[in-house]
């Protein structure tokens, strides 16, 4: 994952819309509805009350409502929610597990500060920066290792990647699918140990490539020519990672930092 110039990873807050339209809830269905039909960018919105988010309502909450009815009665009011200091790439999977193209953002107090998007988070993948963060893990095994290292951009049989991380989210495997799909995807980060590639960096790339068919995968190879006890190999190889076949795939369980508003309100 990307950091942000102070070294920590980005969050919803770095590429959340600040400036949110909402509607009130007593605001009539026929208001709302002319509101959607007149924007370029709406097909909805969150409902607040002094800027504590009550629900969102859709085009489709107004379909078969009377014009006059308010939208607090049709209005959906159990709505996932994420909080500011989320990372950007748990934000970006649950709009994809939910199938939500927005969510709201909101603060401890359970008021609206923000919206993040999907072209909100595929601009946060866009802007990720892959050769700095290269150059920052070679610098530090330079430093952990008291070596010189060289760095060489090759494309790489994954079939010979030892990886370095255990498990991988089964939603965020169709993310990774769509960006291969359409040339989208970054490098991947691989360091060559005197000859064994360990996967540092893609491992959600490499198995959706693995279930694509795709045998070679461009990457960023750190290269030491004289083999070094690396941890990252020393943890794979307690878990027993040999091969990209023994990445497990889990389901995404709901991250800490989403709530519902129903959740929000009751406390």
């Amino acid at each position: 994952m990307a950091v942000t110039s102070d070294g920590r990873k980005p969050q919803v807050a770095d590429y959340m819309t600040r400036d949110v339209a909402t509607v009130s809830p007593d605001a009539t269905v026929g208001a709302v509805a002319k509101r959607i039909a007149e924007s370029n960018d709406h097909s909805g919105y969150p409902v607040c009350e002094r800027r504590r988010v009550e629900g969102f309502v859709g085009a489709r909450d107004l379909l078969l409502a009377d014009e006059d009815e308010p939208i607090f009665k049709v209005m959906t009011t159990d709505i996932l929610v994420a909080h500011p200091e989320m990372k950007v790439t748990d934000a970006a999977r649950v709009i994809l597990r939910s199938g939500n193209k927005k969510l709201p953002v909101v603060d401890d107090a359970g008021n609206l500060v923000g919206i993040i998007s999907n072209s909100d988070v595929i601009r946060s993948q866009i802007e990720r920066a892959t050769p700095e963060k290269v150059g920052k893990l070679m610098r530090t095994l330079e430093q952990i290792h008291d070596v010189e290292l060289e760095q060489e951009r090759r494309t790489v049989p994954i079939g010979d990647l030892i990886p370095t991380q255990g498990r991988v989210y089964a939603d965020e495997l169709e993310g990774r699918r769509y960006e291969l799909e359409r040339g989208l995807a970054e490098p991947l980060v691989v360091i060559d140990n005197d000859g064994t590639t360990l996967l540092a960096d893609g491992h959600h790339r490499v198995l959706a490539a693995d279930r694509m068919g795709v045998d070679d995968m461009d990457a960023y190879v750190i290269v030491v020519e004289r083999e070094i006890d690396l941890g990252m190999a020393k943890t794979a190889a307690d878990e027993g990672l040999e091969g990209i076949e023994d990445i497990e795939v889990v389901d995404y369980a709901r991250h800490p930092l989403v709530q519902t508003t129903k959740r929000l309100q009751s406390e």
